[in-house]
């Protein structure tokens, strides 16, 4: 799996969905998604992370869908800070 970005149309809010690996079990598997929110102030400048959350692939997969809906785009811009 890999990370996705998305940006909002405003460009000034991002979230990062990425893989969440639980390495307290004896064999780390993924089967959740970590999903970080933050703020864009400038664009040549690194996103400010105000937080994350850790979601099921399923909710995560629809907030997804959410978002792009809303108009939400994929984004690589910020990929070298993550």
């Amino acid at each position: 799996m890999e990370r996705f970005i998305l940006i909002n149309n405003e460009r000034n809010r991002i979230k990062v969905f990425e893989p969440f690996e639980d390495v307290s079990k004896p064999s780390p598997s993924i089967d959740a998604m970590m999903i970080s929110y933050g703020c864009v102030y400038k664009r040549a400048s690194k996103p400010v992370m105000k937080g994350s959350r850790v979601e099921t692939i399923e909710a995560a997969r629809k907030e997804y869908k959410q978002l792009l809906d809303e108009g939400w785009k994929k984004t690589s811009i910020f990929r070298s800070y993550f």
